[in-house]
């Protein structure tokens, strides 16, 4: 159900869930539907008091939805509408039982009014549900223990082309740990993908079909690299962007040993829950680092960043290169086919825009006058940053120091000192990325390609 209402949603409240409530839209989400199952069960539960056919129509209806949910999931089978259509058939069978007449029309109301046999009935639900609740949760936690385990004995091989070392003078916060990095998909629970079993496919407009277990790809030469991802829902001088170090087996040799065929344009990456993401088949072609990553910070991958292994394609947006518990790779054209997101009205390229961030201080702040210190990061991913400048309640533009950076693929940290003089005051930043292009000042929300504007602040000097 939860999956259904996504894909139901229109875009823009999708965004305001995404800016408004973080990671915490899924849990609402859910939530939400809870409550609506909930309330249609006692409407139907009230209704069978008094017409016992609204039985039969009202679990017969929350069944017939639930099973149309499970199967319009891009992965599913027959089989996944079995839970909501077998659920609806206990829930028939509990509530006839539960308002079933006694025989010879005979009632136990004690004379407080309370009926006997429905307490007892009742409480013979409660046992059963609370004995399957509790199985399901068994089951569950199992599974989630399994994949646990599976990550924590997974052991990566050492890259045969590792990262260079990060520069000195780089600001310790420079990559983001796991548990800081942002998560913006739409599984609302985070596949469990056993490695043994899992496996890739790359097919379509190739001259030879290709299938990797996890095995098999980790024999391949990887490489290590600082690599720079954001969400194209981050708002200006949103939260949505992380730094971190990727290892992975280069994605152009693969294609190239499947030999891409003329006129294929597109790479239709495709995760374990259905998932599409489209990716231009010349970023993987080009030079950049496009790679399957298998780790992250030194550790195979997190099971909410992918485990085992998801796509990342430097200089684009993760809507549009960086496909989660992928398991497969068509290579196909734009014209035939539309990715789940570019369905939904986004842009098909997804190319990071130059931007920029104030991380310190943080809006309506409070601070001393004298030396303050503003800094934050910039980046323009496959461009890089040649400067970053702090504009002070509207005036002049004044360039901030450029701390050193792993790459073009990666942020750039920046600080600039301010003279704070006592009042309320507004500070701005902007970037200029290598090619000489400066960040627009125009405001226009992330959809449908990522936002713009300069990130703007307002403090007070005391």
């Amino acid at each position: 159900m939860g999956g259904a209402v996504i894909d139901a949603t229109p875009t823009s409240i999708k965004e305001f869930a995404v800016r408004e409530l973080g990671t915490h839209d899924k849990p609402v989400l859910l939530t939400v539907i809870a409550l609506v199952l909930v309330l249609l069960a006692v409407v139907t539960g009230i209704a069978a008091t008094r017409w016992r056919v609204a039985i039969g129509v009202g679990t017969a209806l929350l069944g017939a939805v639930g099973a149309a949910a499970a199967l319009s999931r891009p992965a599913a089978t027959w089989v996944d509408a079995g839970p909501s259509l077998l659920g609806a058939v206990v829930a028939g069978l509990a509530l006839w039982w539960l308002t079933r007449e006694p025989r010879g029309g005979a009632t136990a109301v004690r004379e407080d009014g309370v009926d006997r046999r429905l307490v007892l009935r009742l409480s013979l639900l409660a046992v059963g549900a609370t004995a399957a609740e509790a199985a399901a949760l068994t089951v569950s936690g199992q599974r989630e223990k399994a994949a646990g385990q599976s990550r924590e004995a997974l052991r990566l091989p050492a890259p045969a082309d590792p990262a260079k070392p990060l520069p000195s003078g780089i600001g310790a916060d420079f990559n983001t740990p796991d548990g800081a990095f942002y998560r913006v998909d739409t599984a609302l629970t985070v596949p469990r993908i056993d490695p043994a079993t899992w496996s890739l496919r790359i097919h379509g407009m190739v001259d030879r079909e290709l299938t990797l277990t996890l095995a098999e790809l980790l024999r391949r030469p990887l490489i290590e690299r600082d690599l720079t991802l954001n969400c194209v829902s981050n708002e200006v001088g949103g939260p949505y962007i992380g730094t971190a170090r990727w290892l992975g087996v280069p994605l152009g040799a693969l294609l190239r040993e499947a030999g891409v065929q003329s006129g294929a344009d597109q790479i239709v990456a495709r995760s374990v829950e259905g998932m599409t993401i489209g990716t231009p088949v010349a970023t993987a072609l080009d030079g950049r680092d496009t790679m399957l990553a298998v780790g992250m910070n030194g550790e195979p991958l997190p099971l909410d960043h992918g485990f085992p292994v998801r796509m990342l394609t430097p200089g684009l947006y993760g809507y549009a290169g960086a496909c989660k518990w992928v398991t497969e790779l068509e290579l196909t054209t734009f014209d035939r086919f539309d990715a789940y997101w570019v369905e939904r009205g986004w842009g098909t390229q997804g190319t990071v825009k130059t931007a920029s961030r104030i991380d310190k201080p943080k809006p309506f702040a409070r601070m001393a006058a004298g030396s303050v210190t503003v800094a934050g990061v910039a980046w323009a991913q496959r461009r890089g940053i040649a400067a970053v400048e702090v504009s002070v309640d509207g005036g002049a533009w004044m360039p901030a120091e450029l701390l050193p950076t792993a790459s073009i693929d990666t942020w750039t940290q920046w600080r600039f000192t301010w003279k704070a003089s006592p009042g309320p005051h507004s500070l701005a930043v902007r970037a200029t990325d290598r090619t000489g292009a400066v960040q627009p000042s125009a405001r226009a929300t992330p959809f449908p390609d990522g936002a713009t504007g300069w990130h703007t602040i307002s403090v007070t000097v005391g």
